[in-house]
């Protein structure tokens, strides 16, 4: 114990100590803040832990050596030890033996209570309730074990305040002793308890029963192997007595475990992330606590010794996996997760015994072969490096959608296989002599039966696949090889007899032999079994069940990664009858549209050879075959489509089920209206009220009215509502005429419904208020739980993790622009945007500034002339104040605060749950209210006693002790306002001897906290050292795990630092906790031979509630993030749940706090694999058997991002993180074990969007190659065209029958089209369903006016690339836009640096692609795809704020210049080089050593890519694409052109236009080099210019090269416009497949700085701190500028391209209103004004326009002209080159 640390009166250093006399409440010391609240408040955030109770059951069983511990006590059985001590233990510890501490210790904890006046602490727990224990008794056991092992004094008051909250919770609503038990199942010994779980699962019931001086873990393994039966039978028994040892347990013995449990837990810090571990600790602990040696010893142990022994260690452990120690930093490891032992692997370990074997001390010894109560002791010594290993490898590979999603590949590919192979006879008919060809039934049936074969060799792979992700140790791969052998042989079986038929068929001459066509129907029917067996069966439970198999191998993965709750009859129908709708649908419909309008085109293909054609190198052998090409890609198009076709009637048929449940849950505005308002007082009385447990003594209008009008009043605060609106919606007081009684008159609002002109009458119309108060009315229409009174109503706690988040906006933010680029305030945009909400607000100031001024004196109503006071009104109009007294400024930051994404609109809005509380208290216990009489005071703190027992709001600002002096300002002012409100934060205390590492605390403030005078901070209530600094991952899951153990009661409430409540939302909450299904708990105990029956349902461990998107009403972009976020987590999660397919957590959802504490805690926390952490909570609390429910009638608020960058960045991270998740363990788990409709349901609900996605964008692509190809034929040959009356026309001689291609041509853009806008059916019928016909049109329309579906076409494509480049690259690395509103124009550079590589690149090559398909084969469904790809070239800059604007527009472009030319002589951070470095990198990686400054750490910890993954992505496919075009292009150039001469070799010519730059580069490059390496040295320290001379020259050049090879293109194709755009696709696909390979396979890692780039164009090569390389870089150098040089100039001319497309709406006069009018839905009269600068602002704009415009206008003049002008006058042109007619 240090007790300068703990508390000043150190006299006594006990904490909890009070002074004897005099209102003891202020004294607190430093760690016992948890005095300090006289309602005993502070407790919020009591621990979570205990929610990780550690299933702890088998300690108690091994009181002794035999097996049946239970039946003999033996000297050391429980009853012996407590018998001896429990009597002395209280009286004793009151003596000073305890740690020293003064005697004062007796009242340790009486100051809970609180000052005299109030009540006691724990309400519920209380002695006239027979309670098993007393408060005093329960303290005593946590001194007692404190002392035992060695755990913090603050971690002790922490969790002893975290157990008698959740004991007064459950005492609550059961008797006290029930409470107790229950608990006691909850954590340790229930059926649903992990601890339990994991003591069966991990066998320890045979190490404790066997208990020899080895360990039975690994004999068991050599002893038993034949014994397999008696195993199970004894399990069973085991179980058995399991339960009969819990139901004989003491309730002080159960106290104890769960005291221990939580005290282990409590200072748990990174190991609380693993569950299993933890049991292990406690379970060790506990059979040492029970040993003679730990209840002989009589003086305590240290503090801190179980932090120092058990934890710090394994906490190192994990450190070190992760970061290395450089110059005394911690810096992270360039390790990939398949490299990093994470925390699912270190707690697998705990899984199986023989993991647990594998734990050897330093001396060589396994731990599990001493004695169980001799282990604990020897934890410091364990060698924990030795004992951990990978179980799953997250390598970055395509492999893991084929292994979790096999049965998705099998479906499809194999069903394409059927009905391809069955419609494509014309690919295998036997040609007979005499040219008649013969179509064999056997061989028919054969080849369809190969779908069969198809199906099995995706399994084969996915086996060979499943190999590498598993290590191959004793607990796994037996099964695959035994899966494997069985592949195999059904291969045989479904593809050998396919040899047998084709050759028997082939020598038959036309006849079929009876036996070939019966082996063809065998085969064809064990085809389509082995289909059906693959497709729905799941690869974990073949050969080897590891899902419901009984042997105990598998009981491990079966408990913790298979127990998946099961659904009640009704909804498994349901969910087999979606799966079969949408799968019959599709095989329907598939037929029909693709498969049968494929069949012409196949058969008029296969036999087609072009005729005539012919090449130098390659004769006639390639050019013949170019229609077989083509239908190979066809097939492949074909395939994609089919893919896509499922997921377009998923999304139908789920939107149909979702509404139907809709309706079920009356949930529509299809319900008549007017019912919903005129009921709405009675279903106030009956669901919101805890009705059958009050004794009616008023009538409920009495009741209603006081919750109504608190609704109301609230909205008024919150000027949503004017006084006018007030007053009609209020229950009055009105005489009622007679004996001068008073009756209460009901608002207007319930009874006049029926007129119809009612609407604006109440609220203004379409303002937030009548949005709350419909969803408020329209929502009590379900079904609720019924409440419990408050009393009796569990506790709970909201836990927001706060990083640097604003908390409140200070008044320079709202009234300031940010920059030029904004154009308007803060306060001015957000004045529009709510614009009767700014009236309310003002009326409000005006009265008050009135009356501060009458008391101030000065008359208010100094002139009344009119026009004076409206000039005194101004301010108040413009800025909300008009004295800068501080209570009136503070008055707008905080309006503008509640509007914007900040903490304090948060808190706020959360904090209505204590209003909420009291109100409900105050509103079902009139006698609380009476039996104050008129002292409101002593009312008020009754109920603010009761809100707090409750409720808890918990912020973990992880920066707290960091923050600057504003931020603390801010927080300060949140703590003033909200006293109850508790702040977890990060404390640091430096090293206490030199070169130590610093000490972290978690530490507890709240309100009440005292000032410390030294340092002017608060003194927490509680300080618990941690083992070292707790962020390890990416922030977020490491923050809610420190502040998780100050969490209070039985359920959390996770919320981000965006969101928003509603008083009318929070009345609900006794509701949802309800959905719990743990308010009416059975007397039984669990333990009870019958008793445990009652509680075999699955736990309830997450409840979702609906999210409302706030910034919804903010123009195009805002509306689409708010449709969005609608339909994934409203409509989407109503049918997944109730199918049981909802997984995801999202941020209003409540969490069973025991259960998922117990289980790992609220989120996992591996850097980068887990950065959507909450998701992986949900897998892990539903593959472990918690149910996940969803709710429907509570709402809360929620901030998206509003700017197009941020949307971006957002998809960009949900990418990322889905890539992550592709990788992870429990996407493995779900996708091998889940029944296939729960795997479909799962599969199409989370990847399956992604993955469609992906296939939309792929299929976009393999259809423009398709075309490219059909182009080059319908261009080059001649194709029939038929009469009306269907024959040829004359004159087609030798013609070639297309036109079945062209029709199927169509049906393909149909299909991907559909496919496109399928994204806005659910958002539609969505609207439909709860706005009705007239709202969702609306929406619809002004979307599709203001061009969403090129924002969807967009974010497709990001969603891709954020996946596919996270599976090849890693490392979630995106530049960040900045936050805030949309309303910054963000310039052309930045959007072009940070969108080039994701979507610009892309669609300009499809672009150029789609140019040739359209002037070879125009047909007008092309229009579509040129919509399309346009959008993925051009989003990023149409939905820019002001984009069009004339004059910003040239500033861009200058911008733009400058952007692309600056960084060479000095750097730059915003420069192409450095764009074009970072992209490189991603490859490249970086160089281990540090020789830059550690501030270049632009994205450092980002591994570099393995070969594995990028041999594909960045060799293969370009090369491949390269191949592709360039055969396309050699057709096309095989044929004689108009004067009969056949071209001379086009091999040639496409190598020389293609590969010409880039040695044309690197001879300039060389002669520029030579020039600095000797003129360098000497020009660059006089003329510091000179490195940007040689670099713009050498660029110039590299532009000039370029243009001139494209010309020479254009000259030799004879100024024909098809062949040279073939051409140019040609020669881009080749260099970039170039560039590539260099990069890839070239290239050494980067250096972290910029000093080599420098270093070439200057020659000064010395003193760049390049080291030893200066000698290599050069070379290296010279590769990466030949590079830079050829992607610099297509950068250019791809930038100017893009300019150009944007010009056009330029030139129209008021394009940059219509503009601003589609993006924000502002009115032009509403919209923001252009910026205001000063005169020389002006001058200097005026003056770059005019300078950069005419460059502009020159470049496009140039450009112009090298395409037009040739074109133009070709005939005129000729020259007389011999070379040229050569090539």
């Amino acid at each position: 114990m240090y007790p300068q640390s703990s508390s000043p009166t150190a006299d006594h250093a006990d904490p909890f100590t009070s002074t004897a006399g005099g209102p003891r409440r202020y004294v607190y010391s430093d760690n016992d803040s948890d005095n300090v609240d006289p309602y005993g408040r502070r407790d919020t955030y009591a621990s979570d832990s205990s929610n990780n109770g550690l299933n702890d059951t088998e300690r108690y069983y091994d009181h002794n050596g035999n097996y049946d511990p239970y039946t003999q006590p033996d000297t050391d059985s429980d009853v012996d030890i407590y018998g001896q001590r429990y009597p002395p233990a209280s009286s004793e510890s009151l003596g000073p033996s305890r740690m020293g501490m003064s005697d004062s210790n007796a009242t340790a904890w009486a100051e809970y209570a609180g000052p005299p006046g109030a009540r006691e602490a724990y309400p519920a727990w209380s002695a006239e309730r027979q309670i098993p224990l007393s408060k005093e008794e329960i303290e005593d056991i946590f001194l007692d074990l404190t002392q035992k092992f060695g755990f913090q004094r603050d971690s002790m008051r922490n969790m002893f305040d975290f157990l008698m909250q959740l004991l007064d919770s459950r005492a609550s609503r059961m008797s006290p002793s029930q409470a107790l038990l229950t608990l006691h199942a909850d954590y340790i010994g229930g059926e649903h308890a992990n601890y339990r779980k994991w003591y069966f699962a991990a066998q320890l019931d045979l190490d404790d029963a066997v208990g020899h001086v080895q360990n039975p873990g690994l004999q068991r393994l050599n002893r038993r192997a034949g014994a397999r039966s008696s195993n199970e039978k004894s399990l069973a028994t085991a179980m058995e007595r399991w339960r009969q040892a819990m139901n004989n347990m003491s309730q002080y013995d159960r106290l104890r475990q769960i005291a221990l449990y939580l005290l282990c837990w409590g200072e748990a810090a990174q190991v609380r992330f693993v569950p299993e571990c933890l049991c292990f600790i406690f379970k060790c602990a506990d059979d040492y606590y029970r040993s003679p040696e730990c209840q002989n010893r009589v003086d305590a142990v240290p503090e801190g010794l179980y932090l120092k022994s058990v934890i710090k260690p394994l906490y190192r452990f994990i450190r070190d996996q992760g970061y290395e120690v450089v110059d005394g930093r911690f810096v992270r490891r360039e390790r990939d997760h398949a490299d990093i032992i994470g925390y699912d692997d270190v707690n697998q370990l705990f899984w199986y015994p023989e993991g647990i074997a594998r734990i050897i001390l330093t001396d060589k010894t396994r731990l599990v072969d001493l004695p169980p109560p001799h282990r604990f002791m020897k934890f410091q010594s364990i060698d924990w490096n030795r004992a951990f290993f990978k179980t799953y490898y997250e390598k970055r590979s395509f492999g893991h959608l084929l292994v979790n999603f096999n049965r998705i590949w099998v479906i499809h590919v194999s069903l394409y296989w059927f009905y391809t192979a069955f419609n494509s006879p014309k690919v295998y008919q036997i040609s007979l002599p005499l040219n008649k060809v013969y179509n064999s039934p056997a061989l028919s049936w054969s080849v369809t039966a190969l779908g069969g074969a198809v199906a099995t060799i995706i399994m084969i792979a996915a086996t060979l696949a499943e190999f590498s992700y598993i290590p191959t140790t004793w607990n796994n791969t037996s099964h695959l090889s035994r899966r494997l052998l069985f592949l195999f042989i059904t291969l045989a079986l479904t593809c050998g007899p396919t040899f047998y038929i084709a050759i028997a068929e082939n020598s038959s001459n036309g006849t079929t032999s009876s036996l070939a066509l019966i082996l063809g129907i065998v085969q064809f029917f064990i085809s389509v079994v082995a289909t059906l067996l693959f497709a729905t069966m799941p690869s974990g439970r073949m050969f080897g069940d590891r899902v419901a198999g009984k042997s105990r191998k598998y009981l491990a993965s079966q408990t913790f990664t298979a127990s998946y709750p099961g659904l009640h009859t009704q909804a498994r129908l349901g969910s087999i009858a979606l799966w079969a709708l949408v799968f019959g649908c599709k095989a329907t419909e598939s037929y029909f549209f693709l498969t049968l309008s494929f069949r012409d085109p196949i058969a008029v293909m296969v036999g087609m050879k072009i005729q005539g054609c012919t090449d130098r190198y390659f004769g006639s052998s390639l050019c013949t075959n170019q229609a077989a090409f083509t239908l190979a890609i066809m097939y492949v198009m074909d395939l994609v489509l089919f893919f896509l076709d499922t997921f377009l009637w998923y999304i139908i048929w789920n939107t149909v089920f979702s509404i139907a449940r809709s309706f079920l849950l009356g949930l529509s505005i299809w319900t008549p209206w007017k019912d919903i308002y005129t009921r709405l007082p009675k279903r106030i009385y009956a669901k919101l009220l805890a009705t059958r447990d009050m004794e009616v003594k008023y009538k409920p209008k009495v009741l209603v009215s006081q919750i109504w009008n608190a609704i109301i009043i609230s909205m008024y605060r919150e000027h949503l509502l004017s006084i006018e609106h007030v007053q009609k919606l209020l229950y009055h007081q009105v005489d009622s005429g007679h004996d001068g009684k008073r009756s209460l008159r009901a608002p207007p609002f319930f009874i006049s419904q029926s007129d119809k002109g009612f609407k604006g009458e109440f609220f203004p119309s379409g303002s937030e208020a009548e949005r709350r108060i419909s969803f408020f009315a329209q929502s009590l229409t379900t079904a609720v739980p019924e409440p419990l009174p408050v009393d009796a109503m569990p506790s709970f706690t909201v836990l927001t993790p706060h990083y640097s988040e604003k908390i409140l906006l200070s008044l320079r933010e709202i009234i300031r622009e940010e920059d030029q680029n904004t154009r308007v305030t803060l306060l001015e945009y957000l004045k529009q945007l709510h614009p009767v909400e700014w009236d309310n607000f003002v009326k409000d100031t005006k009265i008050l500034a009135e009356e501060s001024a009458m008391f101030n004196g000065t008359s208010p109503f100094g002139t009344d002339e009119k026009g004076q006071s409206k000039m005194d009104d101004l301010p108040f109009y413009c800025i909300g104040f008009k004295s800068a007294a501080p209570e009136f400024t503070l008055r707008t930051r905080i309006w503008a605060s509640l509007r914007a994404q900040t903490l304090y609109r948060t808190v706020s809005g959360m904090m209505n749950y204590a209003k909420a509380i009291k109100l409900l208290y105050r509103v079902e216990n009139p006698e609380v209210v009476q039996q104050f009489g008129g002292n409101t005071d002593k009312l008020e703190r009754e109920l603010e006693r009761m809100a707090r027992r409750k409720f808890k709001f918990v912020v973990s600002m992880q920066r707290y002790s960091k923050f600057n002096r504003e931020e603390h300002e801010n927080a300060e002012f949140l703590l003033r306002a909200y006293p109850d409100l508790q702040i977890a934060y990060l404390d640091e205390e430096p090293p206490r001897k030199e070169g130590g590492e610093s000490r972290l605390f978690s530490a507890l403030i709240d309100g009440h906290s005292e000032f410390i005078p030294e340092t002017g901070r608060r003194r927490p209530n509680f300080r618990i050292e941690l083992p070292g600094n707790p962020i390890l991952g990416d922030g977020k899951s490491d923050n809610q795990n420190h502040a998780i153990i100050f969490y209070r009661g039985e359920y959390l409430q996770l919320i981000d630092a965006n969101q928003d409540n509603y008083l009318e939302e929070c009345l609900k909450i006794r509701n949802i906790l309800g959905e719990f299904e743990e308010y009416s708990v059975s007397t039984q105990s669990p333990y009870a031979q019958y008793g445990h029956k009652e509680f075999k349902k699955s736990p309830v461990a997450i409840v979702g509630a609906r999210e409302y998107i706030f910034s919804e009403n903010i123009g195009i972009l805002g509306d689409l993030a708010a449709g969005k976020e609608q339909t994934f987590g409203t409509l989407s999660a109503r049918a997944w749940a109730w199918i049981g397919g909802k997984l995801h957590y999202g941020h209003p959802d409540f969490l069973n706090a025991l259960y998922m504490n117990t289980r790992g805690g609220v989120s996992k926390a591996q850097k980068g694999l887990h950065l959507n952490e909450d998701i992986y909570a949900g897998m892990n609390a539903f593959g472990r058997g918690g149910r996940i429910k969803h709710t429907e009638y509570y709402q809360c608020g929620k901030g998206r991002d509003l700017g197009f960058g941020t949307i971006l960045n957002f998809q960009t991270k949900i990418g990322t993180g889905m890539g992550e998740q592709m990788l992870s363990r429990e996407y493995y788990y779900m996708g091998t074990q889940l029944p296939i409709d729960r795997f479909l349901t799962f599969y199409y609900g989370h990847p399956g969007f992604h993955i469609n996605n992906m296939l939309v964008i792929l299929a976009v692509q393999c259809f423009i190659v398709t075309m490219v190809f059909l182009g080059t034929l319908n261009s080059s040959i001649m194709v029939c065209q038929y009469s009306s009356a269907g024959t040829v026309l004359p004159g087609m001689d030798g013609c070639y029958n297309l036109t079945p291609v062209f029709d199927w041509i169509h049906r393909c853009i149909i299909s991907i089209f559909l496919v496109f806008m399928i994204a806005f059916l659910p958002l539609f019928i969505q609207e439909l369903v709860e706005r009705g016909t007239g709202r969702a049109i609306i929406r619809l329309g002004k979307q599709f006016m203001s061009l969403s579906p090129i924002f969807e076409v967009f974010s497709t494509q990001i969603y891709t690339h954020s996946i596919i480049s996270n599976l090849t690259f890693g490392g979630a690395r995106y530049i960040a836009t900045g936050r805030g509103f949309a309303t910054t124009r963000i310039s052309f550079s930045i959007l072009f640096s940070r969108f080039a590589g994701p979507s610009i690149y892309l669609g300009m090559r499809t672009l150029i692609s789609l140019l040739y398909v359209t002037l070879a084969l125009w047909t007008p469904y092309l229009i579509y795809f040129w919509f399309s790809i346009l959008a993925l070239c051009v989003a990023p800059f149409l939905f820019n704020p002001h984009q069009f604007a004339f004059a910003d527009f040239v500033i861009d472009y200058r911008e733009f210049l400058r952007w692309m030319s600056r960084g060479n002589s000095r750097s730059h951070n915003n420069s192409w080089i450095g764009y074009c470095r970072l992209s490189r990198t991603m490859i490249t990686g970086y160089k281990k050593k540090k020789l830059g400054l550690p501030s270049d750490k632009m994205s450092g910890d980002v591994p570099r890519a393995g070969w594995r993954a990028v041999i594909f992505s960045e060799v293969i496919f370009p090369i491949v694409m390269a191949v592709l075009f360039t055969i396309a292009y050699i057709f096309v150039k095989s044929f004689p052109d108009s004067t009969g001469t056949i071209p001379p070799n086009p091999l040639i010519r496409i190598s020389i236009i293609a590969l010409g730059p880039i040695v044309w580069n690197a001879a300039v490059l060389l002669v520029q080099f030579i020039i600095s390496i000797f003129l360098g040295p000497m020009m660059d320290p006089t003329f510091p210019k000179f490195g940007s001379v040689m670099a713009s020259t050498a660029h110039f050049l590299g532009v000039v090269g370029m243009l001139a090879f494209f010309e020479f293109l254009w000259f030799l194709e004879t100024w024909n416009a098809s062949h040279a755009v073939l051409g140019i696709i040609a020669v881009i696909a080749i260099q970039r497949a170039v560039h590539k390979v260099l990069i890839a396979v070239f290239l050494s890692r980067e250096f972290k700085h910029d000093e080599t780039n420098r270093a070439w164009w200057t020659g000064r090569w010395y003193g760049r701190g390049l080291g030893s390389h200066v000698m290599s870089q050069p070379a290296r150098e010279f590769i990466v500028k030949i590079i830079e040089l050829s992607l610099w100039s297509s950068d250019l001319l791809i930038g100017h391209f893009l300019l150009f497309m944007l010009t056009p709406p330029i030139l129209f006069p008021y394009a940059d209103r219509l503009h601003a009018m589609l993006l924000f839905w502002l009115r032009p009269s509403k919209q923001i004004r252009a910026p205001l600068y000063s005169l020389k602002q002006k001058k200097q704009r005026r003056w770059i326009i005019i300078k950069y415009g005419t460059v502009y206008v020159i470049v496009i003049v140039i450009f112009t002209a090298l395409i037009v002008l040739p074109a133009a006058f070709r005939n005129r042109i000729h020259f007389n080159c011999t070379l040229c007619n050569n090539l």
